[in-house]
């Protein structure tokens, strides 16, 4: 079956869903001690949720990029993650869904939240015919999905180095084996009807 141009896929049960993000060990390892993210965490920044693994593989270069050693799986709330969704602005202007562009400015100047389709990645990073949601979370968005959306961290930059070898190899079928699964998500393209044309 073809995949739709635009779809979120994520890791999800019936509350929460799992998005990924890549910081140094001085940010990631006390958030994954502690489950939470820590002081230094600038919760007044734009900060960039991925619900695709291997989009932030390609984004983070499994782990190996400066500033990116540590991989998160943040688990998040389903409500706080619609949430952001409901409330979020395309971070590109479109003919297609904003009367003018100056409208659209107005409305990314005053959302919490923006989407980018950026396109999936397959296991040697290589860009797929479809695409993948980003969800950039700023002021409101980044402190509650900070302080109140979170319910778990897990540090899986093993995984992401295992899976990077394994393709090394040259074993694609062992290292698709380890990839989390991520279906499509229930009712997405609801939650992002108003950013369509």
């Amino acid at each position: 079956m073809e995949e739709p141009q635009r779809r979120i896929r994520a890791a999800h049960s019936e509350s929460t869903v799992t998005v990924y993000q890549a910081y140094s060990p001085e940010i990631g390892l006390p958030a994954v001690r502690d489950g939470r993210f820590p002081a230094v965490w600038k919760r007044d920044r734009m900060t960039w949720i991925k619900p695709s693994f291997l989009w932030m593989m390609y984004r983070c270069g499994w782990g190996a990029k400066a500033g990116q050693e540590t991989v998160l799986a943040v688990e998040i709330t389903r409500e706080g993650f619609e949430w952001a969704l409901r409330h979020a602005c395309l971070s590109s202007y479109a003919r297609e869904v904003h009367p003018d562009r100056a409208t659209w400015q107005r409305r990314l100047k005053h959302a919490p939240a923006r989407v980018q389709w950026d396109p999936e990645r397959d296991l040697r990073l290589r860009p797929l015919p479809y695409r993948s949601l980003q969800l950039g979370l700023s002021g409101e968005a980044a402190r509650r999905y900070a302080d109140e959306w979170t319910v778990g961290i897990r540090d899986v930059t093993p995984l992401a180095h295992e899976i990077r070898a394994l393709v090394a190899a040259g074993d694609l079928d062992s290292a698709a084996g380890l990839l989390p699964r991520e279906p499509p998500y229930p009712d997405g393209d609801e939650l992002l009807a108003h950013l369509r044309g």
